[in-house]
């Protein structure tokens, strides 16, 4: 192959330096924290000058909400695999339930939760409304059955979102040694197939 066919595109290039600046976040902010995650971190971590960064994504903040934004999309596109056509209401909720948790127990999930409570207060309205309109059309792409009541099916997601951010700030704090979570998880999956059972 020749050196001209082997170069890159320039979208190439830059999709896979902003996604090595992403990524510098996710590790950086999972090992030694988010007060810790400088702008020089981030840049050291990357590769790249803190200048080219910028180029990419404005600010700090600006690298911040694409991180967020990518986890939200690494999550949704775990949950677009659905269990199938004519799966059972106990088998949604099992397959929406472990797929979540595995976003949730994630390194990727770590960073972005401790982005998420030091997003600055500009910018928390706006990123909390996205997130839950597009918590809301994974939940009811799941489980249409719930539309019958939107009160009811706001309050299981919340519900749902709570449980699992819950379990997953526990396991954080819990360290490496933390227990695994089927317990809990079990009686998530039955309130939910019981809820949800309820609101046919």
């Amino acid at each position: 192959m020749s050196p001209r066919a082997a170069r890159r595109s320039h979208a190439e290039r830059t999709a896979e330096t902003r996604a090595r600046v992403m990524e510098a976040v996710i590790e950086s902010i999972a090992e030694v924290g988010y007060p810790r995650t400088t702008a020089a971190e981030i840049a050291r971590r990357a590769g790249v000058t803190w200048g080219a960064a910028q180029h990419h994504f404005g600010d700090k903040d600006g690298i911040l909400m694409a991180v967020l934004e990518e986890s939200f999309e690494h999550f949704a596109d775990r949950l677009a695999e659905g269990p199938g056509e004519g799966a059972s209401l106990a088998e949604r909720v099992a397959h929406f339930v472990d797929r979540s948790w595995e976003h949730f127990e994630s390194p990727r999930y770590r960073s972005t939760f401790q982005i998420l409570i030091n997003l600055p207060r500009d910018l928390e309205p706006f990123w909390q409304g996205g997130m839950l309109d597009a918590w809301a059309r994974l939940w009811s792409r799941h489980f249409p059955e719930s539309a019958r009541s939107r009160r009811r099916s706001l309050d299981l997601m919340h519900y749902t979102i709570s449980v699992l951010s819950g379990l997953a700030a526990t396991r954080i704090l819990e360290g490496p040694g933390a227990r695994p979570r089927a317990s809990e998880l079990g009686y998530l999956k039955d309130t939910l197939a019981r809820e949800l059972a309820a609101a046919r």
